[in-house]
């Protein structure tokens, strides 16, 4: 017996090193770092560590390992610039097994621009230079943790604060000295505690406190609600996607009142729920600010928003009111990019891309330097309220002050413009340009031929006589900072804008129809309202997928498939059959099972696998009899049956009447990972390719063409012939999101 025992531990470790896992990505990103994996048999879990910028082996957080299913995926966080690898091992029979290591990955800093950061102040629980302030408190948010996570708050009414809301309520006393990091995991739905639909941050202006509301990896989701900040300082918002909003606000995110020195940047956002006026059929705001100042909204996605950017509400003072605006991608909104009452505003170096209403707009006395941006087919770029452009009646061809406003009634501003590039505006009219009607009373921007040039005193809006403050060129307000030129503020507004490499949730415009259009696009109104997170569960926190079931654009757990979460929906399994929520609950791996699909004499699950993989199946805890896995009876034991399938056509149907919660297949072994592998790769021939191409994928899936510099050339669909006669000559790339949301690309040389 001991001659076996020993033959056993000799044994182990070489089965532990035989388990190598198979990288499917790794890369750098903004002061963070990812890795997505396939999963091995048998690991119980997964231990992660970052080596890099001296640090060797720091090992990640549990929280940041998440499974998805068909693969695993861990963010490393906090990091600062320079050069990582992250090294994955799997975990099985408590035993840490052979680690799997990324090539070296290039972490980028962070671009911590404008007038959130005059004075000295860094907003956000993060230093300066990418890492986590000292002392302090990070909380992970999931689906199953945001009414029950804790934390004691200095100052509280009562202590400990349980849920995220009644955490941040805690720090409204502004008591709490200690930076507050709140990570959130996955797709999120309302909470059980919120004010009026929407999360609330607030601190009492507290300068020595600090809060960042951030999304972990690709796919951080605040779903239904909004995120409103008021008297607070020190505010940090970043990469997440809202969606759906429905709170009574309206805003996806809202500066309420009495805020300063605040940073979002880096988010995704989508459509609201519909607001009872007519302009708020897209949601009401996406990113709005009123009484607050000192702030920067930089590198965000906005996906066809009505109303992006309001500034300013009732102020009524244009002293002290600072905003900058950088590196934004107003990707086929329609207006308020932004639209201004009272500000001194620096909006620099964003893309406006197909906008069917106008960029940005100047009222009550604001000054707006607009500076190096990418104007692609904004119908107008500039507008000043009641003067040029916004009264002009492109039908009689005469100003109309009356009836014909484009955005306001209000007096006007002023707009210092400089090194914009434009190309398909309908009308731009510069202060004093030849062939325009009074153009030193009726212009849109004053012009400038350098950025230091001060706009002249008597230079006044039309309504309200109102002046330009020369804010830009004060030393004594304005930060430093080095702009882009509008070519390259358009190709790293495309690059880094959203969330983590574009975000897990994509969608291709049609520039020919969405250029002029500010109507909903019912489509994308729909894949929406329908997402549906991919995330299985998060490593030492259960996390069941929110919602209704996958929808169009989205990614799914697909081989993965809980009935409480999908229903009978599905992309790797074909299921017909009945669902019940009345025969009782199972707890399967922290899981809360409460539907399941009942075996009668017509259901039917069928499936294929194109190699060997573990089938498992979850019933009723007491249940043991049988079930037949092609037209076999296979042997249930308390609830639980596991075994192998060889590559084929599968289907799961009744022997005796049982109910099934939930169930897995999982590939395994060498020829699954090069066949999984082999159907990660486009495939793209010619190439390089003269009059026509193919683009191969597993599946019938759109891919579109873009320059190297980001431009969409054209659309076409995988596995069959695509025309390049209309093509120029030079490289392409050619990406797709593939079936479990993720973007997939490939080069393309036409010669």
């Amino acid at each position: 017996m001991k001659q076996l025992l020993s033959l056993l531990l000799l044994l182990l470790p070489l089965a532990l090193r035989a388990q190598t896992l198979t990288l499917l990505e790794s890369s750098g990103w903004l002061e963070s770092a990812y890795v997505r994996w396939q999963p091995i048999a048998n690991a119980q879990s997964y231990n992660v560590y970052y080596t890099g910028a001296g640090l060797v082996n720091q090992k990640l957080d549990d929280q940041l390992i998440r499974n998805y299913g068909t693969f695993y995926r861990a963010d490393a966080m906090g990091l600062t610039p320079g050069s990582y690898t992250l090294k994955i091992a799997p975990v099985i029979a408590g035993v840490e097994g052979t680690a799997t290591v990324t090539s070296s990955l290039t972490v980028l800093a962070q671009d911590r621009t404008g007038f959130a950061f005059s004075n000295g102040r860094v907003p956000g629980a993060y230093n300066a230079n990418g890492t986590v302030k000292a002392g302090a408190v990070i909380l992970y948010i999931t689906q199953n943790t945001k009414n029950t996570v804790s934390l004691t708050v200095t100052g509280a009414t009562t202590n400990p604060c349980v849920g995220l809301q009644t955490i941040l309520d805690g720090f409204k006393k502004g008591r709490d000295a200690r930076p507050l990091l709140v990570r959130m995991i996955g797709q999120i739905t309302d909470l059980t505690y919120m004010l009026n639909g929407d999360i609330v941050i607030e601190n009492g202006n507290f300068a020595a406190g600090s809060i960042t509301l951030e999304g972990v990896g690709n796919d951080a989701v605040a779903d239904g609600w909004g995120i409103r900040i008021k008297g607070a300082s020190n505010i940090e918002i970043r990469n997440i996607g809202t969606m759906n909003c429905d709170s009574d606000e309206g805003d996806n995110i809202g500066l309420q009142q009495d805020n300063d020195y605040v940073w979002v940047h880096n988010c995704d956002y989508f459509y609201g729920h519909a607001g009872s006026a007519a302009d708020q059929v897209k949601g009401d705001g996406a990113l709005d600010c009123k009484k607050s100042t000192y702030v920067t909204f930089s590198y965000n996605h906005f996906w066809d928003s009505g109303k992006c950017n309001l500034l300013g509400l009732s102020e009524n003072t244009t002293q002290g009111l600072y905003i900058t605006y950088h590196h934004n991608w107003y990707d086929h909104s329609d207006s308020r990019h932004p639209r201004v009452r009272f500000y001194s505003a620096h909006v620099y170096n964003n893309y406006y891309d197909g906008n069917a209403k106008y960029g940005s707009g100047s009222t009550e006395g604001s000054s707006v330097f607009m500076e190096g941006n990418y104007f692609r087919n904004c119908k107008y770029p500039m507008l000043t309220s009641m003067q040029g452009t916004d009264v002009f009646n492109p039908v009689t061809m005469v100003n109309n002050y009356t009836t014909q406003p484009i955005f306001s009634n209000e007096d006007g501003g002023t707009i210092k413009a400089f090194d914009n590039y434009m190309t398909g505006q309908t009308r731009f009219v510069p202060y004093g340009a030849t062939g325009y009607p009074a153009s030193t009373r009726d212009f849109d921007a004053y012009v400038v031929t350098t950025r230091a040039q001060t706009v002249p005193s008597t230079v006044v809006s039309a309504y309200g006589t109102n002046t330009y403050n020369n804010f830009d060129t004060n030393a004594a307000v304005m930060y430093t900072y080095t702009p882009d030129a509008p070519a390259a503020a358009r190709t790293n507004a495309m690059l880094y804008s959203g969330r983590v490499k574009g975000g897990d949730f994509q969608w291709t415009f049609n520039n020919a129809v969405d250029d002029a259009s500010s109507a909903v696009n019912v489509p994308l109104q729909t894949a929406l309202v329908n997402y549906h997170t991919g995330l299985v569960s998060v490593q030492g926190v259960t996390t069941p997928p929110p919602g209704p079931g996958p929808g169009p654009g989205t990614g799914t757990s697909g081989m993965v498939h809980n009935f409480t979460a999908s229903g009978t929906t599905s992309t790797f399994y074909t299921i017909t059959g009945n669902l019940s929520t009345s025969q009782g609950t199972v707890v399967y791996n922290g899981l809360n099972l409460t539907q399941c699909l009942k075996l009668e004499s017509t259901t039917n699950v069928a499936f294929t696998t194109t190699a060997a993989a573990t089938l498992t199946l979850v019933f009723n805890d007491a249940f043991s009899g049988t079930v037949k896995i092609d037209n076999v009876n296979e042997t249930v034991n308390a609830g639980r049956l596991t075994m192998t399938l060889a590559a084929g056509a599968h289907q799961i149907t009744k022997n005796v009447t049982a109910n099934i919660y939930y169930m897995s297949t999982a590939y395994a072994g060498a020829l699954a990972t090069r066949n999984q592998q082999d159907a990660l790769a486009i495939k793209v021939y010619p190439n390089p390719a003269a009059d026509e191409v193919t683009v191969g994928w597993k599946s019938k899936r759109a891919f579109s063409l873009y320059t190297i510099t980001g431009s969409l050339v054209k659309t076409g669909l995988t596995n069959q012939s695509f025309d390049l006669k209309d093509v120029k000559p030079g490289v392409y790339f050619i990406r797709l999101q593939d079936e479990d949301g993720y973007l997939r690309t490939s080069q393309l040389l036409k010669q």
